[in-house]
């Protein structure tokens, strides 16, 4: 393989992982959007920010899918707990924005 194939092997390769990067960006800001709502939810019902139930659920549910990828599912799990602790880190601050503006759930 010439040096000029290598170059361009790698300039193919690389250009496809910039546009997994800018899809997983989109990606994740769809995800924000859709879990500031959840806290806006939360917060209008006095929940809780956390529910350790649903966390729990899609770890596993991560985790096979991760394994069924074969993606590491250690990688996964650690993926998903990060973006879980930025939630709930949301859901709070939101909760705390709202402040006495709450309805109870009925």
């Amino acid at each position: 393989m010439t040096e000029q194939t290598v170059k361009e092997q790698l300039s193919g390769y690389r250009q496809s992982i910039d546009n997994i990067d800018a899809a997983l960006v989109h990606m994740l800001a769809e995800r924000f959007r859709c879990t500031k709502a959840v806290g806006v939810l939360k917060a209008k019902y006095d929940l809780p920010p956390a529910d350790p139930a649903r966390e729990e659920y899609q770890i596993a549910r991560l985790r096979r899918l991760a394994q069924d990828a074969n993606l590491d599912p250690d990688f996964a799990e650690k993926f998903l707990n990060f973006i879980i602790t930025e939630v709930i880190r949301h859901h709070e601050a939101i909760a705390a924005d709202l402040g006495g503006v709450t309805e109870k759930a009925v």
